[in-house]
Protein backbone atom coordinates (compact mmCIF):
# COMPACT_ATOMS: atom_id res chain seq x y z
CA UNK A 1 0.00 0.00 0.00
CA UNK A 2 1.11 3.56 -0.68
CA UNK A 3 0.34 6.68 1.35
CA UNK A 4 -2.35 9.19 0.51
CA UNK A 5 0.29 11.83 -0.20
CA UNK A 6 2.17 9.64 -2.68
CA UNK A 7 -1.07 8.54 -4.33
CA UNK A 8 -2.29 12.12 -4.72
CA UNK A 9 1.02 13.18 -6.25
CA UNK A 10 0.76 10.40 -8.85
CA UNK A 11 -2.89 11.12 -9.56
CA UNK A 12 -2.32 14.81 -10.20
CA UNK A 13 0.71 14.11 -12.39
CA UNK A 14 -1.63 12.26 -14.74
CA UNK A 15 -4.08 15.17 -15.13
CA UNK A 16 -3.40 17.70 -17.88
CA UNK A 17 -5.59 20.79 -18.36
CA UNK A 18 -8.32 20.58 -20.96
CA UNK A 19 -8.10 22.58 -24.16
CA UNK A 20 -9.51 26.15 -24.24
CA UNK A 21 -12.81 27.10 -25.82
CA UNK A 22 -14.57 30.39 -26.41
CA UNK A 23 -17.83 31.05 -24.58
CA UNK A 24 -20.18 34.00 -24.57
CA UNK A 25 -20.13 36.11 -21.44
CA UNK A 26 -23.55 34.93 -20.17
CA UNK A 27 -22.31 31.32 -20.29
CA UNK A 28 -19.04 31.97 -18.46
CA UNK A 29 -20.22 31.58 -14.86
CA UNK A 30 -17.94 29.24 -12.85
CA UNK A 31 -15.65 28.68 -15.83
CA UNK A 32 -11.85 28.98 -15.56
CA UNK A 33 -10.04 31.52 -17.71
CA UNK A 34 -7.56 30.04 -20.18
CA UNK A 35 -6.21 33.43 -21.30
CA UNK A 36 -5.68 36.83 -19.75
CA UNK A 37 -8.47 39.31 -20.47
CA UNK A 38 -7.53 42.80 -21.68
CA UNK A 39 -9.78 45.84 -21.44
CA UNK A 40 -11.09 47.16 -24.75
CA UNK A 41 -12.27 50.47 -23.33
CA UNK A 42 -11.49 52.88 -20.52
CA UNK A 43 -13.61 52.87 -17.41
CA UNK A 44 -15.06 55.34 -16.96
CA UNK A 45 -14.86 56.18 -20.68
CA UNK A 46 -14.75 59.94 -19.96
CA UNK A 47 -14.48 62.32 -17.02
CA UNK A 48 -17.78 61.91 -15.15
CA UNK A 49 -19.46 63.40 -12.12
CA UNK A 50 -19.47 61.45 -8.87
CA UNK A 51 -22.33 63.56 -7.47
CA UNK A 52 -25.51 65.39 -8.33
CA UNK A 53 -24.74 69.12 -8.33
CA UNK A 54 -23.13 71.76 -10.57
CA UNK A 55 -20.14 71.67 -12.89
CA UNK A 56 -18.04 74.83 -12.96
CA UNK A 57 -14.56 76.31 -12.82
CA UNK A 58 -13.10 75.93 -9.30
CA UNK A 59 -11.68 79.46 -9.53
CA UNK A 60 -15.24 80.87 -9.74
CA UNK A 61 -16.78 78.97 -6.83
CA UNK A 62 -17.18 82.14 -4.72
CA UNK A 63 -19.25 83.88 -7.40
CA UNK A 64 -22.92 83.76 -8.32
CA UNK A 65 -23.00 81.78 -11.57
CA UNK A 66 -25.57 81.53 -14.34
CA UNK A 67 -26.91 78.03 -15.10
CA UNK A 68 -26.85 77.52 -18.87
CA UNK A 69 -27.87 73.85 -19.21
CA UNK A 70 -27.53 70.38 -17.79
CA UNK A 71 -25.53 67.20 -18.26
CA UNK A 72 -27.17 63.84 -17.47
CA UNK A 73 -25.94 60.27 -17.88
CA UNK A 74 -26.18 59.48 -21.58
CA UNK A 75 -27.16 63.07 -22.40
CA UNK A 76 -24.07 65.29 -22.12
CA UNK A 77 -24.10 69.09 -22.26
CA UNK A 78 -22.90 69.92 -25.77
CA UNK A 79 -22.08 73.57 -25.36
CA UNK A 80 -19.22 75.47 -23.77
CA UNK A 81 -19.05 77.11 -20.36
CA UNK A 82 -18.01 80.74 -20.48
CA UNK A 83 -16.71 82.64 -17.45
CA UNK A 84 -19.48 83.20 -14.90
CA UNK A 85 -21.46 80.16 -15.99
CA UNK A 86 -22.22 76.66 -14.56
CA UNK A 87 -24.03 73.51 -15.72
CA UNK A 88 -26.47 71.42 -13.71
CA UNK A 89 -24.99 67.91 -13.60
CA UNK A 90 -26.07 64.48 -12.39
CA UNK A 91 -24.15 61.45 -11.12
CA UNK A 92 -22.45 59.58 -13.97
CA UNK A 93 -22.83 62.40 -16.46
CA UNK A 94 -19.96 63.65 -18.61
CA UNK A 95 -18.07 66.68 -17.31
CA UNK A 96 -18.36 69.65 -19.74
CA UNK A 97 -14.96 70.43 -21.32
CA UNK A 98 -14.55 73.80 -19.60
CA UNK A 99 -15.49 72.65 -16.06
CA UNK A 100 -12.95 71.30 -13.59
CA UNK A 101 -14.94 70.68 -10.40
CA UNK A 102 -18.41 69.57 -9.26
CA UNK A 103 -20.11 71.15 -6.25
CA UNK A 104 -22.66 68.91 -4.56
CA UNK A 105 -26.28 69.93 -4.70
CA UNK A 106 -26.35 70.04 -0.89
CA UNK A 107 -23.67 72.77 -0.93
CA UNK A 108 -25.53 74.88 -3.49
CA UNK A 109 -28.31 77.45 -3.38
CA UNK A 110 -30.29 78.10 -6.57
CA UNK A 111 -32.41 81.13 -7.33
CA UNK A 112 -33.92 80.84 -10.78
CA UNK A 113 -31.04 80.72 -13.25
CA UNK A 114 -28.46 81.74 -10.65
CA UNK A 115 -26.56 79.47 -8.25
CA UNK A 116 -24.23 80.21 -5.32
CA UNK A 117 -22.11 77.88 -3.23
CA UNK A 118 -21.41 77.54 0.50
CA UNK A 119 -18.06 75.75 0.14
CA UNK A 120 -14.68 76.19 -1.41
CA UNK A 121 -12.99 73.23 -3.09
CA UNK A 122 -10.14 72.50 -5.50
CA UNK A 123 -10.25 71.47 -9.12
CA UNK A 124 -10.98 67.76 -9.60
CA UNK A 125 -13.35 67.48 -6.63
CA UNK A 126 -16.19 64.98 -7.18
CA UNK A 127 -14.90 64.12 -10.65
CA UNK A 128 -14.06 60.57 -11.69
CA UNK A 129 -11.38 60.95 -14.36
CA UNK A 130 -11.43 58.88 -17.54
CA UNK A 131 -9.66 55.53 -16.95
CA UNK A 132 -9.86 55.81 -13.15
CA UNK A 133 -10.67 52.08 -12.96
CA UNK A 134 -8.84 50.76 -16.02
CA UNK A 135 -7.60 51.81 -19.43
CA UNK A 136 -7.64 50.12 -22.87
CA UNK A 137 -5.01 47.40 -23.13
CA UNK A 138 -4.82 46.84 -19.39
CA UNK A 139 -4.99 43.20 -18.22
CA UNK A 140 -7.72 42.99 -15.60
CA UNK A 141 -8.46 39.24 -15.41
CA UNK A 142 -5.71 36.63 -15.51
CA UNK A 143 -5.37 32.98 -16.50
CA UNK A 144 -6.77 30.61 -13.88
CA UNK A 145 -9.42 33.00 -12.57
CA UNK A 146 -12.68 31.27 -11.69
CA UNK A 147 -15.39 33.48 -13.12
CA UNK A 148 -18.01 34.49 -10.60
CA UNK A 149 -20.61 37.27 -10.89
CA UNK A 150 -18.08 39.97 -9.97
CA UNK A 151 -15.57 38.85 -12.59
CA UNK A 152 -18.25 38.58 -15.25
CA UNK A 153 -19.37 42.10 -14.39
CA UNK A 154 -15.79 43.31 -14.77
CA UNK A 155 -15.42 41.60 -18.17
CA UNK A 156 -18.66 43.21 -19.29
CA UNK A 157 -17.41 46.65 -18.22
CA UNK A 158 -14.24 45.92 -20.22
CA UNK A 159 -16.48 45.45 -23.29
CA UNK A 160 -15.39 41.81 -23.71
CA UNK A 161 -18.34 39.68 -24.92
CA UNK A 162 -16.44 36.39 -25.37
CA UNK A 163 -13.93 34.68 -23.07
CA UNK A 164 -11.41 31.90 -23.56
CA UNK A 165 -12.00 29.33 -20.83
CA UNK A 166 -10.98 25.78 -20.07
CA UNK A 167 -13.37 23.24 -21.52
CA UNK A 168 -15.39 21.53 -18.81
CA UNK A 169 -13.78 18.14 -18.12
CA UNK A 170 -16.05 15.34 -19.33
CA UNK A 171 -16.07 12.70 -16.60
CA UNK A 172 -17.44 9.26 -17.41
CA UNK A 173 -19.00 7.63 -14.33
CA UNK A 174 -19.40 3.86 -14.25
CA UNK A 175 -20.97 1.94 -11.39
CA UNK A 176 -20.52 -1.82 -11.23
CA UNK A 177 -22.18 -4.76 -9.56
CA UNK A 178 -25.12 -7.15 -9.95
CA UNK A 179 -26.31 -6.08 -6.52
CA UNK A 180 -27.14 -2.46 -7.37
CA UNK A 181 -30.06 -0.85 -9.20
CA UNK A 182 -30.80 2.73 -10.20
CA UNK A 183 -33.06 4.79 -7.93
CA UNK A 184 -36.71 4.09 -8.71
CA UNK A 185 -36.08 0.75 -10.41
CA UNK A 186 -37.67 -2.43 -9.03
CA UNK A 187 -35.26 -4.09 -6.60
CA UNK A 188 -34.50 -7.77 -7.08
CA UNK A 189 -33.52 -10.20 -4.39
CA UNK A 190 -30.53 -8.93 -2.38
CA UNK A 191 -30.25 -5.76 -4.47
CA UNK A 192 -29.58 -2.26 -3.13
CA UNK A 193 -30.15 1.18 -4.61
CA UNK A 194 -27.13 2.75 -6.29
CA UNK A 195 -26.13 6.00 -4.58
CA UNK A 196 -22.58 6.33 -5.89
CA UNK A 197 -23.48 7.20 -9.47
CA UNK A 198 -25.85 10.08 -8.68
CA UNK A 199 -23.60 11.40 -5.90
CA UNK A 200 -20.47 11.35 -8.08
CA UNK A 201 -22.29 13.02 -10.97
CA UNK A 202 -23.45 15.78 -8.63
CA UNK A 203 -19.94 16.23 -7.26
CA UNK A 204 -18.48 16.47 -10.76
CA UNK A 205 -21.03 19.15 -11.65
CA UNK A 206 -20.35 21.15 -8.47
CA UNK A 207 -16.62 21.06 -9.21
CA UNK A 208 -16.96 22.38 -12.75
CA UNK A 209 -17.01 19.14 -14.72
CA UNK A 210 -19.54 17.60 -17.07
CA UNK A 211 -20.70 14.17 -15.80
CA UNK A 212 -21.37 11.42 -18.31
CA UNK A 213 -23.38 8.66 -16.65
CA UNK A 214 -22.52 5.33 -18.28
CA UNK A 215 -24.92 3.39 -16.08
CA UNK A 216 -24.42 0.20 -14.07
CA UNK A 217 -22.28 -2.60 -15.46
CA UNK A 218 -23.14 -6.13 -14.45
CA UNK A 219 -20.50 -8.47 -13.04
CA UNK A 220 -19.61 -9.80 -16.46
CA UNK A 221 -16.76 -8.99 -18.78
CA UNK A 222 -19.12 -8.34 -21.68
CA UNK A 223 -21.25 -5.81 -19.79
CA UNK A 224 -18.29 -4.00 -18.30
CA UNK A 225 -16.36 -3.97 -21.56
CA UNK A 226 -19.27 -2.40 -23.46
CA UNK A 227 -19.64 0.39 -20.94
CA UNK A 228 -15.91 1.10 -20.79
CA UNK A 229 -15.95 1.53 -24.56
CA UNK A 230 -18.72 4.13 -24.13
CA UNK A 231 -16.31 6.35 -22.19
CA UNK A 232 -14.48 7.24 -25.39
CA UNK A 233 -13.98 10.98 -25.73
CA UNK A 234 -14.07 11.70 -22.00
CA UNK A 235 -11.25 13.34 -20.07
CA UNK A 236 -11.53 11.07 -17.03
CA UNK A 237 -13.12 7.70 -16.26
CA UNK A 238 -14.35 7.11 -12.71
CA UNK A 239 -15.56 3.68 -11.65
CA UNK A 240 -17.06 2.62 -8.34
CA UNK A 241 -16.91 -0.94 -7.06
CA UNK A 242 -15.25 -4.01 -8.50
CA UNK A 243 -11.66 -2.84 -7.97
CA UNK A 244 -10.77 -5.20 -5.13
CA UNK A 245 -9.64 -8.84 -5.30
CA UNK A 246 -12.86 -10.84 -5.00
CA UNK A 247 -14.06 -13.32 -7.63
CA UNK A 248 -16.46 -10.71 -9.04
CA UNK A 249 -14.10 -7.75 -8.84
CA UNK A 250 -13.17 -7.72 -12.53
CA UNK A 251 -12.78 -4.01 -13.26
CA UNK A 252 -8.98 -4.16 -13.35
CA UNK A 253 -8.93 -7.16 -15.69
CA UNK A 254 -11.41 -5.70 -18.17
CA UNK A 255 -9.72 -2.30 -18.17
CA UNK A 256 -6.40 -4.04 -18.78
CA UNK A 257 -7.92 -5.68 -21.85
CA UNK A 258 -8.74 -2.19 -23.10
CA UNK A 259 -5.16 -1.01 -22.51
CA UNK A 260 -5.13 0.20 -18.91
CA UNK A 261 -1.69 0.97 -17.53
CA UNK A 262 -2.16 0.47 -13.80
CA UNK A 263 -0.30 2.76 -11.44
CA UNK A 264 -1.61 1.59 -8.05
CA UNK A 265 -4.70 0.01 -6.53
CA UNK A 266 -4.17 -0.07 -2.78
CA UNK A 267 -3.82 2.92 -0.51
CA UNK A 268 -3.17 3.25 3.20
CA UNK A 269 -6.35 5.11 4.12
CA UNK A 270 -9.65 4.43 5.86
CA UNK A 271 -12.20 4.48 4.37
CA UNK A 272 -10.94 3.77 0.87
CA UNK A 273 -8.22 1.13 0.85
CA UNK A 274 -9.15 -0.43 -2.55
CA UNK A 275 -8.51 2.71 -4.60
CA UNK A 276 -7.23 2.22 -8.16
CA UNK A 277 -5.52 4.64 -10.49
CA UNK A 278 -4.06 4.29 -13.96
CA UNK A 279 -4.32 5.52 -17.53
CA UNK A 280 -6.40 4.18 -20.40
CA UNK A 281 -4.92 5.46 -23.64
CA UNK A 282 -3.74 8.60 -21.84
CA UNK A 283 -7.11 9.11 -20.13
CA UNK A 284 -6.82 8.99 -16.32
CA UNK A 285 -8.85 6.25 -14.65
CA UNK A 286 -9.85 6.53 -10.98
CA UNK A 287 -11.35 3.38 -9.48
CA UNK A 288 -13.28 4.17 -6.30
CA UNK A 289 -14.42 1.64 -3.69
CA UNK A 290 -18.01 0.43 -3.86
CA UNK A 291 -18.97 1.37 -0.30
CA UNK A 292 -20.83 4.69 -0.55
CA UNK A 293 -18.95 6.52 2.19
CA UNK A 294 -15.61 5.18 0.98
CA UNK A 295 -16.41 6.26 -2.56
CA UNK A 296 -17.36 9.81 -1.58
CA UNK A 297 -14.50 10.36 0.85
CA UNK A 298 -12.04 9.17 -1.80
CA UNK A 299 -13.78 11.35 -4.35
CA UNK A 300 -13.31 14.40 -2.15
CA UNK A 301 -9.66 13.56 -1.45
CA UNK A 302 -8.72 12.57 -5.03
CA UNK A 303 -11.41 13.39 -7.59
CA UNK A 304 -11.83 16.99 -6.44
CA UNK A 305 -8.11 17.84 -6.90
CA UNK A 306 -8.12 16.00 -10.23
CA UNK A 307 -10.95 18.18 -11.50
CA UNK A 308 -9.09 21.29 -10.40
CA UNK A 309 -5.99 20.12 -12.28
CA UNK A 310 -8.01 19.33 -15.41
CA UNK A 311 -9.30 22.92 -15.35
CA UNK A 312 -5.81 24.36 -14.92
CA UNK A 313 -6.35 25.29 -11.28
CA UNK A 314 -3.61 24.83 -8.66
CA UNK A 315 -3.98 22.30 -5.87
CA UNK A 316 -4.83 23.66 -2.45
CA UNK A 317 -4.39 22.47 1.10
CA UNK A 318 -7.86 21.72 2.48
CA UNK A 319 -6.70 21.27 6.09
CA UNK A 320 -7.61 23.69 8.88
CA UNK A 321 -6.66 23.45 12.58
CA UNK A 322 -9.25 22.40 15.16
CA UNK A 323 -9.54 20.67 18.51
CA UNK A 324 -11.29 17.42 19.26
CA UNK A 325 -14.79 17.67 20.65
CA UNK A 326 -14.81 14.03 21.64
CA UNK A 327 -12.40 11.18 22.28
CA UNK A 328 -10.93 9.06 19.44
CA UNK A 329 -9.11 5.75 19.66
CA UNK A 330 -5.51 5.18 18.64
CA UNK A 331 -5.07 4.68 14.90
CA UNK A 332 -3.42 1.82 13.00
CA UNK A 333 -1.20 1.92 9.90
CA UNK A 334 -3.83 3.57 7.67
CA UNK A 335 -4.54 7.30 7.55
CA UNK A 336 -8.13 7.79 8.69
CA UNK A 337 -10.85 10.27 7.81
CA UNK A 338 -13.52 10.49 10.53
CA UNK A 339 -16.88 12.06 9.78
CA UNK A 340 -17.53 14.84 12.27
CA UNK A 341 -19.61 17.86 13.22
CA UNK A 342 -18.07 21.32 13.63
CA UNK A 343 -18.70 23.99 16.22
CA UNK A 344 -17.07 27.40 16.75
CA UNK A 345 -16.59 27.75 20.48
CA UNK A 346 -16.74 30.91 22.55
CA UNK A 347 -12.93 31.03 22.69
CA UNK A 348 -12.81 31.10 18.89
CA UNK A 349 -11.52 27.55 18.51
CA UNK A 350 -13.08 25.23 15.97
CA UNK A 351 -14.15 21.98 17.64
CA UNK A 352 -14.64 18.78 15.62
CA UNK A 353 -16.70 16.04 17.24
CA UNK A 354 -16.49 12.63 15.54
CA UNK A 355 -19.72 10.82 14.82
CA UNK A 356 -20.38 7.74 16.92
CA UNK A 357 -20.87 5.57 13.80
CA UNK A 358 -17.96 5.51 11.37
CA UNK A 359 -18.94 2.48 9.29
CA UNK A 360 -18.27 3.08 5.58
CA UNK A 361 -21.83 2.06 4.70
CA UNK A 362 -23.52 4.73 6.88
CA UNK A 363 -24.52 7.22 4.18
CA UNK A 364 -26.64 9.31 6.52
CA UNK A 365 -23.58 10.03 8.66
CA UNK A 366 -21.68 11.37 5.67
CA UNK A 367 -24.66 13.47 4.59
CA UNK A 368 -24.82 15.03 8.07
CA UNK A 369 -21.06 15.52 8.45
CA UNK A 370 -19.58 19.00 8.36
CA UNK A 371 -15.96 17.91 8.27
CA UNK A 372 -13.53 15.03 8.05
CA UNK A 373 -11.06 14.68 10.93
CA UNK A 374 -7.69 13.61 9.55
CA UNK A 375 -6.02 10.98 11.72
CA UNK A 376 -2.46 10.17 10.59
CA UNK A 377 -1.22 6.61 10.57
CA UNK A 378 -0.30 5.38 14.07
CA UNK A 379 -1.82 8.48 15.71
CA UNK A 380 -2.20 7.95 19.48
CA UNK A 381 -5.49 8.07 21.32
CA UNK A 382 -7.02 11.53 21.21
CA UNK A 383 -8.80 13.32 24.06
CA UNK A 384 -11.25 16.23 23.94
CA UNK A 385 -9.30 19.43 23.45
CA UNK A 386 -6.40 17.78 21.60
CA UNK A 387 -5.26 19.54 18.43
CA UNK A 388 -6.28 17.94 15.13
CA UNK A 389 -6.46 18.83 11.45
CA UNK A 390 -9.83 18.78 9.72
CA UNK A 391 -11.13 19.07 6.18
CA UNK A 392 -14.33 21.16 6.27
CA UNK A 393 -16.99 19.90 3.90
CA UNK A 394 -18.41 22.94 2.13
CA UNK A 395 -22.03 23.58 1.38
CA UNK A 396 -22.94 21.75 -1.77
CA UNK A 397 -20.72 18.72 -1.18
Amino acid sequence: MITVEVALERVLAGCKPTTPEMVALPAALDRVLAEDVTARVAHPPMDVSAMDGYALRAAEISQSLTIIGESAAGRPFDGTIAPGQAVRIFTGAAIPPDADTVVMQEDSARDGAQVTFSVTQPAGKHIRPMGLDFSPGQIMLTVGTVLGPRQIGLAAAMNVPWLSVRRRPRVAILSTGDEIAMPGEPLGAAQIVSSNGPALAALVSVLGGEPVQLGIAKDSRESLSAMVAAAKGCDLLVTSGGASVGDYDIVQDVLAEHGLKLDFWKIAMRPGKPLMFGALKHVPVLGLPGNPVSAMVCAYIFLAPMLRALQGLPSRDPLVPAVLGGAVRANDARQEYLRASLERRADGQLAATPHSRQDSAVISGLAAAQALILRPAHAPEGKPGDAVSVIPLPEGF
